[in-house]
């Protein structure tokens, strides 16, 4: 979706100032929320959570953290799945015989849950509609729910450099309409392609595009 979420190419949003040997987390309340977004029964489906971190209005999104956004997002699809009440929510305190969950992650799991790499790599029958040195154009799509389809790349032309298999596609996923697994590619972009006269003559980028984005150019 067209949202203030997607920033790329976008200007005036100020500097990036990555903090070398920064803390993992600023405050201690930014662990828990990542640790209850792992352990969260809502946690099966990471698309669905990334689109509802994007229906956050705009002017409030600009103004929240990234840890605050995850928690914004954990509390509505909370409620959305009927796991708490707004009651439990805003108390932090189950109701007086509220049925007991299971845990999707026990405490004893953790550390291997998290050094264990998690793949969205699955198999289809359909060959890869396109090979490395094609040139292809980014399809204009402005759908309103989720998409990996960055607005700035729309309509432009680049070139194949790999193809990365097929992957679950994002689009379907984030709504619920199962895995819907799409070959994936690197595609190359040149500096100058994205954004004319302004972009550096030998500057390029790489974006890991899924099939139904591209069209041949």
């Amino acid at each position: 979706m067209n949202g203030v979420h997607d920033m790329g190419g976008m200007q005036g949003l100020g500097d990036l100032a990555p903090e070398a040997g920064g803390p993992v987390f600023h405050h201690p309340w930014e662990a828990r929320v990542h640790a209850l977004t792992i352990a969260s029964p809502t946690r099966g489906n990471i698309d669905v959570g990334r689109h509802q971190r994007e229906l956050i209005p705009g002017p409030e999104y600009l103004a929240m953290s990234y840890y605050e956004k995850w928690f914004r997002s954990l509390s509505k699809l909370l409620l959305q799945g009927g796991f708490v009440t707004p009651d439990e929510l805003a108390s932090g305190r189950p109701a007086a015989g509220s049925p007991k969950g299971e845990p999707r992650l026990p405490a004893g799991a953790v550390e291997a849950a998290m050094a264990r790499p998690g793949s969205y790599i699955r198999e289809v029958a359909a060959p890869p509609a396109f090979q490395p040195g094609d040139a292809v154009r980014c399809r204009n799509l402005h759908p309103r729910g989720h998409t990996r389809l960055p607005r700035y790349v729309r309509g432009h032309v680049g070139e194949i450099l790999a193809w990365r298999g097929a992957h679950v596609f994002p689009d379907s996923h984030a709504r619920g309409e199962g895995e819907d697994p799409r070959h994936l590619y690197t595609v190359r972009f040149t500096a100058r392609e994205l954004w004319g006269e302004a972009g550096g003559p030998r500057d390029s980028i790489h974006l890991d595009l899924w099939e139904p984005y591209l069209e041949r150019a």
